[in-house]
């Protein structure tokens, strides 16, 4: 029997991660080669999909429709940002078909453990529970159920998402408050009461061991005093990145209470509780929240020991993807110092909303190629480092940069968003789609947000609400607290619109023909038939209009890079600008693209270097739509190297408004 089957057959809870004998050297899901070949496709458990199937797809041309009477947007909003709509894990697992058809290979699942059942931490980062599944979302069954397809029917990898840093609010401080104010190295307050299942607390006296299992935190290893930093509530953003005692690592997390790991067996502990994970549910690999909170030491140390254990079951490559906040420096830093334990970091830095305004056609394109630029190893290749950052463009926090996705506002509105994904597709990294950028999710429609959401994009901060939309569209969403739990109508609250897709409920967005998705799917396919758009070298092309000199071009106009894999180049085109046609002249290898060239290999195109369109974002989509393509470029043409002042380019001419090519040489 399987160590899954094992512990799925014990109908007790779980109360001690050390009493648990853990698996080794048994047969589980390898790892990956190269996880640059992936695609991953990040969503909220909550926010995906709830498994029914009865919803009508919403028409993204008459909204009024899905906004039944007396909806106001309100509580639309109020829904969104207070409540869970309803999502589970086996609703995931019914729409894996669908997220294989965009071309994502891996998803990244947000964290699904035990949350305190009184309060709405839909996300998932304020865990009660760090051994049991929150019953909102599922069961461990379910999660099983969900990595056992993903891998055996899909072929698909499972990343999970994990809290490291802190645990939910799960008990007060000895002064009765919940936030004091923050004690600097190495001083601490002293803690106090337990918070119970229903939101009262505990007395003190009340040993840990005798709580329910709503009570207070899991597993009992967590109970003891010394284990929270208790530090109270600090800056985030205070304090030197080298300072293993900085506010920023010591401070509560809004309340959730920092695991203190400086002299305690936490490390251990909360480690061996994810392995508990990795071994049950056959994961491929963990995105790690907050990893920039806890010190370089204690991150290094508990990477290490979840690689090595993942290695003795099999998974030689297990992957694991650090939220390192802040500059693009400080998750450069986390690499240089975790080595070979860390796998990458998510690029949630200023380089994300750079990458957004480039494909909105707001900055030029070398702003956002010359953060990339210290990626390069001391050799100048790309290939290594590249895998080690996690290309973002819309994700659920933004934590830097405006906190509404990609398509609010975007022009055309329903498939902009397409430019951003060909950057993280075709660029250096590995990409990462959040869900419904496929569906260019992007709020109500803007005069809408005007007259009824005076918070959208405003505030200090301005709240994650609006990059939280439910995709399935539910008609309500969870009744606040316990009340909410369970399947039943009378768990739903009926004076509240669901949190649906452009500010509507009731009708679900999986629209595998949508301007955005159509257009996506042709572009992962052509990412996975050519290793070059994967693993090449990256070069940023200049490019020349009307005969001028060649120089790299401004805001707004055509966006060229090659990608060079030994005698190949890839060229990917995309422009820039979503109100109007461009072209250009655009640079090419002159060594690799010339009837010099060894090997002869133009005969296919008679004999004259050229480069043949292998994508054509605009041609897909008319594809898609059952018409005719009749713009320029089609799949399959050729456009012939030209030489002009000892430069080698290709007319490159008309491309509509944010669409894509890539053309390929050989």
């Amino acid at each position: 029997m399987s160590f899954a089957q094992d512990q799925l057959n014990v109908k007790s809870r779980l109360t001690s991660v050390r009493s648990i004998s853990l698996p080794r050297r048994q047969t589980y899901w390898p790892s990956p080669i190269d996880w640059g070949d992936d695609v991953i496709y990040f969503l909220l458990v909550d926010r995906f999909n709830d498994g029914k199937e009865s919803r009508p797809m919403l028409n993204a041309s008459s909204l009024a429709t899905w906004r039944p009477a007396g909806f106001r947007f309100d509580h639309w909003a109020q829904s969104g940002g207070d409540r869970y709509q309803g999502g589970t894990i086996a609703g995931i697992t019914a729409k894996l078909d669908y997220i294989k058809k965009l071309g994502a290979t891996t998803i990244w699942v947000s964290p699904v453990f035990k949350q305190r059942l009184h309060w709405d931490s839909y996300h998932g980062y304020a865990i009660q529970d760090f051994l049991e599944v929150d019953p909102r979302l599922g069961t461990r069954q379910d999660l099983v159920h969900l990595v056992d397809v993903a891998h055996n029917k899909w072929n698909m990898r499972v990343l999970l998402d994990i809290v490291f840093n802190h645990t939910g609010d799960n008990w007060v401080y000895a002064n009765g408050q919940d936030q004091p104010p923050y004690l600097p190295w190495p001083q601490f307050y002293s803690k106090g009461a337990w918070r119970d299942g229903k939101g009262g607390l505990i007395s003190v006296t009340v040993p840990p061991k005798s709580f329910g299992a709503d009570d207070g935190v899991w597993p009992e290893e967590l109970q003891g005093d010394a284990y929270y930093t208790r530090a109270g509530e600090g800056d985030l953003g205070r304090g030197d990145l080298d300072d293993p005692h900085a506010e920023f690592r010591r401070t509560d997390f809004v309340g959730d209470r920092d695991v203190n790991y400086d002299g305690t067996s936490a490390l251990d502990d909360v480690a061996r509780c994810y392995k508990y994970w990795i071994a049950l549910t056959d994961a491929d690999g963990l995105r790690i929240d907050t990893l920039k909170h806890v010190d370089q030491e204690t991150g290094r140390s508990f990477c290490g020991t979840i690689k090595e254990f993942a290695a003795n079951l099999g998974k030689t490559n297990f992957f694991l993807v650090g939220e390192v906040a802040g500059s693009n420096n400080d998750a450069n830093r986390y690499l240089t110092a975790m080595g070979s334990n860390l796998s990458a970091v998510l690029e949630i830095g200023e380089i994300r909303p750079t990458l957004v305004a480039v494909a909105k056609g707001l900055q030029p394109a070398d702003n956002y190629f010359n953060m990339l630029a210290q990626w390069d190893d001391d050799l100048g290749s790309h290939r290594n480092t590249a895998n080690q950052r996690v290309a973002i463009l819309d994700d659920h926090d933004h934590v830097s940069g405006d906190k509404v996705r990609f398509s609010a506002d975007a022009q055309p509105a329903d498939h902009q968003v397409v430019a951003g994904v060909a950057l993280q597709l075709f660029g250096l990294g590995i990409p990462c789609i959040y869900y419904g950028t496929e569906q260019a999710f992007a709020g109500p429609e803007k005069s809408v947000r005007d007259q009824y959401l005076p918070d959208w994009n405003c505030g200090n901060p301005p709240p994650d609400k609006y990059l939280r939309e439910a995709m399935f569209g539910p008609e309500h969403p969870r009744k606040a607290g316990r009340p909410g739990i369970g399947a039943a109508a009378s768990n739903f609250d009926q004076d509240l619109p669901g949190f649906g897709p452009f500010g509507t409920s009731g009708a679900h967005c999986f629209n595998d023909k949508s301007p955005a998705f159509v257009r996506i799917e042709a572009l992962t396919k052509v990412r996975a038939a050519f290793p070059a758009l994967r693993s090449g070298r990256q070069y940023q092309r200049p490019i020349s209009n009307f005969g001028g000199p060649f120089a790299l071009p401004a805001m707004g106009e055509l966006i060229a890079w090659s990608r060079l894999l030994d005698d190949e180049e890839a060229l990917c085109i995309v422009n820039g600008n979503g109100a109007a046609t461009r072209g250009g002249d655009v640079l090419v290898d002159a060594s690799l693209n010339s009837l010099a060239t060894p090997g002869n290999p133009w005969v296919s195109a008679g004999g004259r270097p050229s480069f043949r369109v292998v994508a054509n974002s605009a041609a897909s989509a008319a594809a898609a739509a059952g018409q005719d393509y009749r713009g320029s470029h089609p799949i399959g043409s050729l456009l012939p190297v030209l030489v002009r002042n000892g430069v080698n380019f290709v007319q490159v001419r008309d491309v509509p408004p944010a669409e894509v090519l890539v053309l390929i040489n050989r």
